[in-house]
């Protein structure tokens, strides 16, 4: 008789059209946890949704598609269970947007391959670097950043909901950090 143990399904990650339905799922629901937080710090409530709808039409939907920015969906299994946005600002310098992974999956390994596999494409666009914002109440996001050797930067752009700032450089072609 042996003794084996069912190892959990294995992470994957690949590009998805901004527009999918799985990507669109997980936009939705990333849109709506940092909205509802943010509404709770500061109205003590959560987001309604005409608000959350409001600010899916309000996002840019040509950011995140090639050949200069790239959706990332992650699965676990089958199951989509986490995103992550790529897109060039400038020929050196790559943005990260909404790194998303499903409540349900968090804990499992799945932000980092995110982060990785985001880390990748923007190399594979040519970016040397790769910069991010976010807000301070989301302190697990601003840990997770630290922990994966973003340092903080000054803001590089103005937007009212940003409050921090990081950049990470990335591996150069022969595998070195810049």
């Amino acid at each position: 008789m042996s003794d084996t143990t069912a190892l959990p399904a294995p992470w994957a990650v690949s590009a998805e059209p901004f527009d999918s339905p799985d990507a669109w799922a997980l936009l939705r629901e990333y849109y709506t946890e940092v909205a509802d937080r943010y509404f709770t710090l500061h109205e003590d409530r959560r987001a309604t949704p005409e608000e959350i709808e409001q600010g899916l039409a309000e996002y840019p939907k040509d950011h995140l598609t090639p050949p200069d920015g790239v959706l990332l969906v992650a699965r676990l299994g089958a199951r989509a269970a986490g995103c992550a946005g790529v897109r060039l600002l400038d020929g050196r310098t790559a943005e990260l947007k909404q790194l998303f992974v499903r409540l349900g999956h968090r804990g499992a390994g799945g932000a980092g391959r995110l982060l990785l596999a985001a880390e990748s494409a923007a190399a594979g666009m040519g970016a040397e670097r790769i910069r991010l914002d976010t807000r301070l109440d989301l302190v697990e996001a601003v840990a997770f950043y630290r922990r994966h050797g973003f340092g903080e930067i000054p803001p590089y752009h103005d937007d009212d909901y940003a409050e921090i700032f990081f950049e990470k450089r990335l591996a150069t072609a022969g595998g070195a950090r810049g």
